[in-house]
């Protein structure tokens, strides 16, 4: 006997409809707790009007990252590799976190601004290319105690290489853009390097921010 198949399909339309109720169910809830946990900072509200109206303004930082591979100040190491590693002509599946210092400058003894921290692993059989994670960590200046966050592939080709910025904290919040690095320095027999970075980015300005929490007082 042949399976009763309109009765499936009516309870397979019921159950498609229950599962949309529970769904919109759940995020009107979560949109009523969101909305109330949130009505105690008045900040948040005229902010994020500000990135829907447009109110943004491009930003350009520019700094070095002082890259230690090698010795007892090491900035990088690896903490994992894969089984093809060691035939790999490109290293590939070599993982490496890094806590690289960042500079105004490209000396090392120049001020110290922040730290790049993050995790970069050599993802292609082909070249040398590094899929990388990572953070600039600002501690000094303007942009203390901010972050911008990088993620993106980043290869040996070329001298300029462009790695997207996909967000930030503190005053990078909801920051979009990209950066350009090249290599300023590279001492093979020392393992050390110096990479430029010049880094562009939109903001929520924050002058027009500050003159609409005021009218909102």
């Amino acid at each position: 006997m042949n399976p009763p198949t309109f009765r499936l399909e009516i309870l397979n339309f019921f159950s498609k409809k229950m599962a949309k109720i529970v769904i919109v169910s759940m995020f009107s809830a979560w949109f009523v707790i969101a909305s109330a946990n949130g009505s105690n900072n008045n900040n948040e509200e005229p902010w994020l009007q500000n990135v829907c109206q447009g109110n943004e303004r491009v930003h350009k930082l520019h700094f070095y990252v002082q890259d230690v591979l090698d010795g007892p100040n090491a900035t990088v190491w690896e903490v994992a590799r894969s089984t093809i590693t060691n035939g790999s002509p490109t290293y590939f599946g070599q993982v490496a976190v890094i806590d690289d210092l960042i500079t105004s400058g490209p000396e090392p003894t120049s001020n110290v601004l922040g730290r790049a921290q993050g995790l970069v692993t050599l993802a292609d059989m082909q070249e040398f290319a590094w899929s990388m994670n990572w953070n600039f960590v600002f501690t000094a200046g303007k942009y203390k105690g901010s972050t911008l966050s990088i993620l993106g592939r980043k290869s040996n080709s070329g001298k300029y290489q462009e790695l997207p910025v996909v967000g930030g904290t503190g005053f990078f919040r909801m920051a979009r853009g990209y950066c350009i690095s090249d290599t300023y320095f590279f001492n093979s027999s020392a393992n050390y390097g110096v990479y430029q970075y010049t880094v562009y980015v939109t903001l929520v300005d924050q002058l027009n921010l500050s003159v609409e929490m005021l009218a909102n007082q």
